[in-house]
């Protein structure tokens, strides 16, 4: 079985390569993102393999199923990225790995939480030039403040219990409620409710036609003054114009991101000598009290490991007509 794996890195081929020992499955790495640009790559194999910024519409689909690819292998959770209803009309399988290390997301948004609130890495920067003084690094105590949290899933469900442990009262929304949650202290409230009194937000939702742009003009009216919004689910669950307006009018006090709605054309790679034509991640990258990390919230050694042995398992699985554990369609 021949596989083709997409948006790869030097990362991502060290770990398949370290645990892909059966020689009857042959991986091909392309740096390139899979779209329907670069979909006449996978002639001659039986399978892709992609990421979270590869583009699988109708016309990428359509050019795989020409092609005889069989199977599409997320090595994320989320799927949005791909047209379901277009893979399912050509026969293809389409499989994901629906959790890894929920906590090094939940506890990658504690740290942009800390970092913006304590401004280590402004201090960071002051020493290392020298500069001692204490001005503007003044923060504020996370201790009995009210943490909102927007999906109690598996990860955010574990940032719960990290933040309950800062001694936080913590409020969340989901359509599904946790009784374990509930038992451990965590109050389920109205979306509004949720937005109104909440010191500090963290999105932990999937990315979907109810949650896109939850974030947005209308909700950010509702929430305190110099509120935190802390994302490290997906991009286009916040409105970024929306937000640089509450940015630039003080509503917003605080913005975290480890992911963003245009981050296909910018992340994962070195723009360093570049000139970089997206106005607004420009405009963000301009305010002080923004914190921006690049789509690494995921990156552990543990999280990495969970990823390649799923992902392996489910091409397994489908290559031997085994269940489909993880099956999206």
């Amino acid at each position: 079985m021949k596989i083709a794996v997409f948006s790869t890195k030097s990362y991502d081929q060290q770990y398949f390569e370290n645990y892909s020992i059966d020689s009857r499955y042959t991986f091909s790495f392309f740096e390139t993102a899979l779209n329907k640009d670069t979909a006449s790559l996978t002639n001659g194999f039986d399978a892709v393999c992609i990421f979270v910024n590869d583009s699988v519409d109708k016309n990428t689909i359509d050019i795989l199923s020409k092609n005889g690819i069989r199977l599409i292998a997320l090595r994320c959770a989320g799927f949005n990225n791909v047209d379901i209803e277009a893979a399912k009309s050509n026969n293809i399988k389409v499989v994901r790995v629906p959790a890894y290390s929920p906590e090094a997301v939940a506890e990658h948004a504690v740290a942009l939480i800390l970092t913006l609130n304590r401004k280590t890495h402004k201090a960071y920067n002051r020493v290392r030039e020298g500069n001692f003084s204490l001005k503007n690094l003044i923060g504020f105590n996370l201790y009995g403040k009210t943490i909102g949290v927007i999906g109690t899933g598996q990860i955010g469900a574990t940032f719960c219990r990290i933040i309950k442990g800062f001694g936080c009262k913590i409020i969340a929304f989901d359509v599904s409620k946790s009784d374990e949650l509930v038992q451990q202290g965590v109050e389920y409230l109205s979306l509004d409710e949720v937005f109104q009194e909440s010191d500090i937000l963290s999105l932990h939702c999937p990315l979907n036609a109810s949650t896109k742009h939850i974030v947005n003009e209308k909700s950010i009216a509702l929430m305190k003054d110099g509120v935190m919004i802390i994302n490290t689910s997906r991009g286009a669950l916040i409105n970024t114009a929306d937000v640089i307006t509450g940015l630039t009018s003080k509503k917003i006090g605080y913005l975290g991101i480890d992911v963003y709605e245009q981050e296909e054309k910018l992340f994962f790679e070195d723009l360093s000598e570049s000139i970089i034509e997206d106005d607004l991640i420009l405009k963000l990258i301009s305010f002080p009290n923004v914190l921006i990390t690049s789509h690494q919230a995921y990156f552990t050694k543990e999280a990495m490991d969970e990823i390649t042995t799923t992902t392996l398992q489910n091409i397994e699985a489908f290559d031997k007509n085994l269940e489909l554990k993880n099956e999206v369609v």
